[in-house]
């Protein structure tokens, strides 16, 4: 028996890679980046809000964003994926747990990030029902090493902290 299981406390841990390639929109934590190249996948292939998505699900033992929302379905090609956050953060609602907060890591070797994290803070904070100040989202390269470094891909790392709404 797991002594643990009357804590009202959860953390979940979350990370998603992909592609750049031109000729794609660059969507980063719901906000469109000004970049050449843009995050190749089956939705809009946001990598930050994919990582908060499988973060908030890894919480609450929910699987992963692939077997919610697959790659192989008509209903998410091209998906705007704050719909798939506000769909998650609907499961984290059904069991009664409410977001504290989150810190997020995203690695891109380019564009800088800085002028845009506020941007992404003001959208996902109404999603997940806390204040901007409860989102912390920090960029950084890889130092032109591997495929971030080449500028052949980012990669976001998202952890939430859930409570027990009850």
């Amino acid at each position: 028996m797991n002594q643990f299981k009357t804590m009202s406390y959860r953390i979940g841990f979350g990370v998603d890679f992909h592609q750049l390639r031109k000729g794609r929109d660059l969507w980063i934590g719901g906000v469109k980046i000004d970049h050449v190249k843009g995050a190749y996948g089956h939705s809009d292939a946001d990598v930050l809000l994919h990582a908060i998505c499988d973060a908030l699900l890894g919480a609450l033992c929910l699987e992963d964003i692939g077997v919610h929302f697959p790659n192989t379905s008509k209903e998410f090609k091209n998906i705007e994926s704050k719909i798939l956050l506000q769909r998650t953060m609907e499961m984290i609602k059904e069991k009664n747990y409410l977001v504290v907060n989150i810190d997020c890591t995203v690695c891109l070797q380019e564009p800088k990030l800085r002028l845009y994290i506020k941007q992404m803070q003001q959208v996902i904070a109404p999603v997940l029902g806390i204040t901007e100040e409860d989102i912390s989202i920090k960029a950084t390269t890889t130092e032109k090493m591997g495929f971030v470094g080449k500028g052949n891909g980012l990669v976001a790392y998202a952890t939430v902290l859930l409570n027990n709404a009850s």
